[in-house]
């Protein structure tokens, strides 16, 4: 009733014990406070967690791990919540060990150019906080104002400029993390990854906080380029833009960044924040930038160009300053979180496809699209063949939510039938678990699981997750 005091839920003992190791106001246990953490940026996949237990420490974390094994429940290592896959979204009665409060720079040694992190350091903060000594930290995913390099890590995510700079895993020097049985640990020694034996920095980047709780971070910071220029690229047919990007590749070039977006992308960014002014009836448009010594920089921009033009553009120019190259990349950087500007739902994939095949795989997903009478929205990191298809629909429609995930499987499987990957850089998790059977064999996965018995013997650190489940498969038909 209206105006009737609520009764606060007393905790239980597994509570009380998460409490007594960090303080009551550092845990949410009240069923109110634990809905923000039903998902992450994948909301098609929801669960209730048991609590919410934020951290500030290798050694909290360490206590609090040795508990819930003592006891036998499950836990979640989580950042800011952006992944795009599921990974940080509990199934239903696991504990959330929230890192965002791990929040600090430990050290900067700019002569050796590495920085050492927390795991809740946001990514953009890294560079601002830097830039104006000359550096910056090169991976850069569309949410890098919001999501956390300890999420990067278990995610090995990429961004616009990983075409030339490489993907997260590029980017570690070491690390320290808390094992399922509660020891903590370093890897990569004072900045030296490359020792004798097994790259487990390799291994634990991108392991999807399967393998254990990322607690300090070792990066590369980078030497800020002497000359940038971006181009802008019109196109009126997407196979010329596609083709495009695949003579730029062949001339020798390697920009900083290749992206390419579709006509339903761009009505996307156009109606939201940051618009630009693109052309209402285009195809496609390239965003192309490249980067490094400046006398270099005119050579291949001229190169470009001419490509370009080869490849029947029908506007191409180059920002005549940084205000019209930040706007350009701010319109960019808005393409997923745009299509809320144009749909009241979308699914975003992540699939990789060799270059030479982005013409056979777009007219491909366009057949999808028809299928399922579902527009699809491709915006990608062309350059190395990273695509994001979104696909737009309405959750209130019965049976359009389905419709949905059913054709983003379809688009995965396209990419993994071209001899591509069903991920690029937003990571597995509940999302395509179970679609790894489009890539790898029983025996191959298998294998994976047994690594991850090495660390995570009773799978109790984010179970269920990149994997697929027993008893699950994939079922893909046409719709209709």
């Amino acid at each position: 009733m209206f105006g009737r005091k609520q009764v606060k839920q007393k905790p239980d003992a597994v509570v009380r014990q998460l409490i007594s190791i960090v303080g009551e106001k550092e845990v949410l246990y009240m069923k109110e406070d634990l809905v923000s953490y039903e998902c992450d940026g994948y909301t098609m996949s929801k669960g209730m967690p048991k609590a919410v237990v934020f951290v500030r420490n290798a050694k909290q974390v360490s206590k609090i791990v040795t508990c819930l094994n003592k006891e036998k429940i499950p836990y979640i290592a989580r950042g800011a919540g952006t992944g795009l896959s599921g990974g940080a979204t509990p199934f239903g009665g696991e504990v959330i060990i929230s890192l965002v409060r791990m929040k600090r720079m430990l050290d900067l040694d700019l002569e050796n150019r590495k920085a050492v992190v927390e795991p809740g350091y946001i990514n953009l903060k890294l560079t601002q906080s830097i830039s104006d000594k000359g550096y910056y930290y090169a991976p850069d995913p569309s949410s890098q104002y919001a999501c956390t390099i300890g999420g990067n890590v278990a995610e090995n995510s990429g961004g616009a400029h990983c075409l030339k700079y490489g993907v997260t895993t590029n980017h570690i020097l070491g690390l320290e993390i808390v094992l399922p049985n509660g020891e903590i640990v370093e890897i990569g020694e004072d900045g030296v990854p490359d020792r004798p034996g097994y790259d487990l920095l390799g291994l634990l980047t991108g392991s999807e906080g399967t393998l254990g709780i990322v607690t300090k971070i070792t990066v590369k910071v980078l030497k800020n380029p002497e000359g940038k220029k971006t181009v802008l690229a019109y196109y009126d047919d997407i196979n010329d833009a596609s083709q495009a990007v695949s003579e730029i590749i062949a001339a020798g070039i390697i920009p900083a960044a290749l992206e390419m977006m579709d006509s339903i992308a761009i009505e996307g960014v156009e109606s939201a924040a940051y618009p630009v002014g693109h052309p209402n009836d285009i195809a496609a448009f390239l965003l192309i930038e490249v980067d490094g010594i400046a006398a270099g920089i005119d050579d291949q921009i001229d190169e470009i160009l001419t490509v370009c033009k080869n490849n029947n553009v029908r506007k191409v120019k180059v920002a005549k300053d940084e205000a019209e190259r930040s706007l350009w990349w701010a319109n960019r950087k808005m393409g997923f979180g745009a299509m809320g500007a144009i749909s009241p739902d979308y699914l975003v994939q992540d699939g990789v496809i060799p270059r030479t095949r982005l013409p056979e795989v777009l007219s491909k997903i366009a057949e999808i699209s028809a299928a399922y009478e579902l527009r699809i929205a491709n915006i990608f990191h062309a350059g190395d063949g990273n695509l994001h298809p979104l696909i737009l629909f309405d959750a209130s429609v019965p049976g359009e939510s389905e419709r949905a995930s059913k054709a983003g499987s379809e688009c995965l499987k396209v990419c993994a039938d071209v001899g591509g990957s069903i991920t690029g850089e937003h990571g597995v998790g509940i999302e395509k678990s179970a679609e790894m059977r489009f890539i790898f064999s029983e025996e191959e996965m298998a294998a994976q699981t047994d690594i991850r018995a090495v660390f995570n013997p009773k799978d109790q650190l984010n179970p269920g997750k990149l994997f697929p489940q027993p008893g699950r498969c994939v079922e893909v038909k046409g719709a209709g």
